[in-house]
């Protein structure tokens, strides 16, 4: 018997698991890394509520304060491979058209371009392929694998080139097409820049040499370069090989010819998968094929079993037995027309060898068959590859038809008047009893409601009551002006300390000093009056009984465009009218909001990129609000304003905030912290404050007149 094995001649670009990671790379999709973009203003204003113990509630707002993140270059190429690990995947030995992608990564926080040494200086190649095989490589800037416009040449480049704008944290690809010459094996390793330092020899310093790859624009660390290898390893694609047996003979003519017939899968990796032949019934035309030509001299032997799904041709041997023949389920009855038999051999063949069992075919030599031409018997078998491109097993037929088949399989975070002393005489015959009047002494005490014997810092004519406003200096911040008129009602107390029953004046001592647009309407039991710009000198009257008190009220208003955070002292001044010399003054302050908040910002940059107060991602942005009550204290039984139930909010999503997006909370030792009794928590939740807090609340119950607490937390720039 004799035995013929044909090895087929079959191509492959790339293995299925490079084909995802070559063809399916996202263009610009996935960041590669979520950097704060230079040039981004990161912008923190803190907002607290108050209250000052008798039920009034208060709004303040700090100062805003920005910080411009600085320009950080950075650049990463990937994958990075280890020189002849194989890695990447798999290329074909005698593969003309092989073709391998870098990802190519601007990691810094700006748009920036990237460039490449002339003349293809920044890739080099080696193991089974070399320059003389790299038939391109360029910048593919739309991603769409081709070489076109706006893609950027950078293997016969005459000069160094900046390729297309990458955007922050996008990425791009960069192809590289080569052929694998028919005879290799082993590895090919395919290198895209010589970036120093350590796997994965990204976001290194640039060195500038003959071969490196880095971004155009310096940022505060300079220019950034990085280098990415692919290594490949050269197989054969799937291949089938037929095997035909037959006897040597001689055989005479008139006796029947036995042959056997199986096909093996000789891949290591991939398995040969159902073809289609064009001109076969429905049903009946996909799988893998081995085709049988009839050997001339010969004719089908009748009485034959076949497997099920064999197919009979008798196109001539001139049409191509794929696309042209034309294929039936049944033999002719003239068996002597059939030209070829077609056996599926099923859906798959698995790699590694795995083979078809025989199938046997019995063909008649023909009576008058010459002897001189020996029968020539040639098999050949079909199939598909992963992505159904044809292969074929070349088993020696002479027809071009049975021609070279070819696999492109490509791997793939608020008393009356006094009255006078009298006596009347006394007649007892004896004479007139005289009695000597005592002169009326006036005198005055002028303080806070129910003390007007109040004191303040130096004496009992400066002690006052200290309220504020409540509208108009919401959403203010200090230095700001009011955005609305603003008033308080102010109760004050006076005692006649004289030896006789009085009237007082009441007056306002220092109406010239207090802005335009302030009015004070003074009332008393008797009546009230208006103090403003068109009557500064007004007063009204009040009757107080020798040793007695008596309560007035002064409503005091501010127009609006006030200074924020301001007092405005009002002098209410208590003239006796019997002694006009004897006056006691006591204060009505109103402000404009009394607590404070003033807002700081520090870069605190240890990344080691860019100088210590560059504001780079990474780097710690330190937040400081001081606060304050600006109000008045001292003396006794004047009446101050405690500021007490104080929630400042730091909310990085409010108003002008932006810093929750840009941003990461700090905690552990560098946490939150308050210089006085603050509590802090985390706004949304009410609970500790945790890496993914966004708004912070600072609660202190109480804050005395001139006492202050600084509250701070850092922030980490993504």
């Amino acid at each position: 018997m004799t035995k013929r094995t044909f090895t087929p001649h079959t191509f492959r670009p790339l293995s299925g698991a490079l084909l995802l990671a070559v063809a399916l790379l996202l263009w610009g999709a996935t960041p590669a890394l979520a950097q704060t973009a230079g040039g981004t203003s990161i912008s923190n204003t803190a907002s607290a509520t108050y209250t000052d113990g008798t039920g009034n509630n208060y709004d303040a707002t700090s100062n805003t304060v920005t910080v411009t993140v600085a320009n950080v270059a950075g650049l990463a190429i990937t994958p990075d491979d280890v020189s002849g690990s194989g890695s990447s995947g798999n290329v074909v030995a005698g593969n003309p058209s092989g073709s391998a992608s870098f990802v190519v990564s601007n990691t810094g926080n700006f748009a920036d371009t990237v460039t490449f040494k002339a003349l293809g200086a920044s890739l080099s190649v080696s193991g089974a392929i070399t320059a003389a095989n790299v038939t391109a490589t360029f910048f593919d800037a739309n991603g769409n694998g081709i070489f076109d416009a706006g893609d950027t040449n950078i293997w016969t480049n005459a000069a160094d080139v900046a390729s297309a704008s990458i955007p922050a944290g996008q990425s791009r690809n960069v192809v590289v097409q080569f052929s694998v010459p028919a005879g290799a094996s082993g590895f090919v390793n395919i290198q895209l820049g010589d970036a120093g330092g350590a796997s994965p020899f990204d976001n290194q310093t640039l060195v500038v040499s003959a071969a490196d790859v880095a971004n155009t624009t310096a940022g505060v660390n300079g220019r950034s370069e990085a280098r990415g290898l692919r290594s490949l390893t050269v197989l054969r694609d799937a291949a089938i090989q037929t095997t035909l047996t037959g006897p040597a003979g001689p055989i005479n003519p008139g006796s029947d010819v036995a042959y056997a017939l199986h096909t093996c899968n000789v891949s290591t990796t991939q398995a040969a998968s159902a073809m289609t032949l064009t001109n076969a019934p429905a049903g009946s035309n996909s799988g893998i094929f081995e085709i049988f030509p009839i050997p001339s001299q010969t004719s089908l032997k009748a009485g034959q079993t076949f497997p099920a799904g064999t197919l009979y041709s008798i196109s001539a041997l001139t049409a191509n037995p794929l696309t042209t023949a034309v294929w039936t389920t049944s033999a002719p009855a003239d068996l002597t027309t059939v030209r070829r038999i077609a056996f599926n051999r099923g859906a798959s063949l698995a790699a590694n060898n795995t083979c078809t069992s025989d199938v046997n075919v019995l063909v008649t030599i023909d009576a008058a068959a010459n002897a001189d031409l020996p029968v020539l018997a040639i098999a050949d078998s079909f199939a598909n590859n992963t992505f159904g491109s044809s292969i074929t097993d070349q088993s020696g037929d002479s027809d071009a038809n049975f021609g070279n088949g070819r696999a492109d399989l490509s791997p793939a975070g608020s008393n009356p008047n006094g009255s006078s002393l009298s006596a009347a005489g006394s007649v007892d015959g004896d004479g007139v009893l005289l009695l000597t009047l005592i002169g009326k002494l006036g005198a005055v005490l002028n303080g806070p409601n129910g003390a007007p014997g109040a004191t303040g810092p130096t004496n009992n004519n400066d002690d006052y009551t200290n309220r504020s406003v409540t509208t108009g200096i919401a959403g203010v911040a200090p230095g700001g002006s009011t955005t609305a008129a603003g008033s308080s009602t102010f109760t004050n107390t006076v005692q006649n300390t004289g030896n006789s029953n009085d009237v007082f004046t009441l007056s306002v001592a220092n109406f010239a000093s207090l802005p335009a647009g302030t009015s004070l309407v003074i009332t008393t039991p008797s009546g009230s009056v208006t103090v403003d710009s068109s009557n500064p000198t007004g007063s009204v009257t009040i009757s107080v009984a020798r040793g007695a008190s008596a309560n007035y009220t002064v409503a005091f208003s501010l127009a609006s465009g006030r200074t924020v955070l301001t007092p405005f002292a009002a002098i209410l001044r208590a003239t006796s009218a019997n002694t006009p010399a004897s006056s006691n003054d006591t204060i009505d302050r109103l402000y404009t909001g009394f607590l404070r908040l003033v807002k700081t910002v520090t870069v605190d940059n240890q990344t080691g990129v860019g100088g210590l107060t560059d504001a780079v991602p990474g780097a710690h942005i330190v937040y400081q609000i001081a606060y304050d009550n600006v109000s008045s204290g001292g003396g006794v039984g004047s009446v101050s304003l405690t500021a007490t139930n104080i929630v400042i909010s730091e909310d990085g999503d409010a108003g002008s905030n932006n810093w929750a997006a840009n941003t990461t909370q700090i905690i552990g030792a560098q946490g939150p912290s308050d210089s006085g009794s603050g509590v802090i928590t985390d706004g949304d939740t009410a609970g500790a404050v945790t890496a993914v807090t966004t708004f912070l609340k600072d609660s202190i119950a109480s804050l005395a007149p001139g006492a202050s607490g600084t509250f701070t937390f850092r922030r980490r720039i993504n």
